[in-house]
């Protein structure tokens, strides 16, 4: 339509005077503590496993968890540097001292160290290139398979854990904001809509009722 009122017909087109079907809105998934555990520990080989925990440990997309690379996991500041993540902005990341040591286990059993890329892909993980972001969407249904989850996971399912988790363990929305690499903040607040605790920390206006128990048949 602004190809044919600009270049066809040659009038100005407005953007404000424009109507947009509505977007549906629709919440993500998301799992229990246990459950994210249950899935972990349901990864089919120990690579995948690595790959599930450093998921719902940063937050990171797909793509970026596939682009680690090994010089980015920084132990001295307790860290991890996310390199062009969307829209091509770095950020960093807190570096748990659960996934540190599971790093350094994952980079112990790997056929050769890992020069550059911190999950390599190839036959036998011995490439000189990273996985494909592929590979983490298959880690993640297999393990939910496995675990016999029935929610529909995918990869960013770890990523909405991560925020909602952290919100209900008392993280503010604007910390989430920057650890999750959002430009507005309207993206984080979505995550008040999946949190237990500010769920919870509302009564319905049920409670409030004075209510009397029902009359059997026949009484009056």
């Amino acid at each position: 339509m602004r190809f044919f009122f600009v270049k066809t017909l040659k009038k100005a087109w407005s953007v404000e005077e424009t109507p947009y079907p509505k977007k549906r809105f629709r919440l993500p998934a998301i799992l229990s503590a246990d459950e994210v555990a249950a899935l972990i520990q349901s990864a089919l080989i120990p690579f995948h496993r690595t790959m599930l925990m450093t998921l719902y440990a940063t937050g990171l997309r797909r793509t970026e968890l596939a682009n680690l690379q090994a010089a980015d996991i920084d132990s001295e500041r307790m860290v991890i540097h996310v390199r062009g993540g969307k829209g091509g902005k770095d950020r960093d990341i807190m570096l748990s001292p659960i996934l540190l040591e599971e790093l350094r286990e994952h980079c112990r059993r790997l056929p050769r160290k890992p020069v550059t890329w911190l999950f390599p892909g190839g036959r036998w993980h011995t490439a000189n290139t990273p996985i494909t972001s592929k590979v983490v969407w298959y880690a993640c249904r297999e393990a939910a398979k496995r675990a016999g989850i029935r929610k529909h996971i995918h990869p960013h399912t770890l990523r909405h854990c991560f925020a909602t988790h952290l919100l209900e363990a008392g993280a503010d929305l604007r910390t989430i904001q920057v650890l999750l690499g959002h430009g507005d903040l309207k993206e984080t607040t979505i995550y008040l809509h999946l949190s237990e605790r500010h769920l919870n920390a509302t009564a319905s206006p049920l409670d409030a009722l004075r209510l009397f128990a029902p009359k059997k048949d026949g009484q009056q």
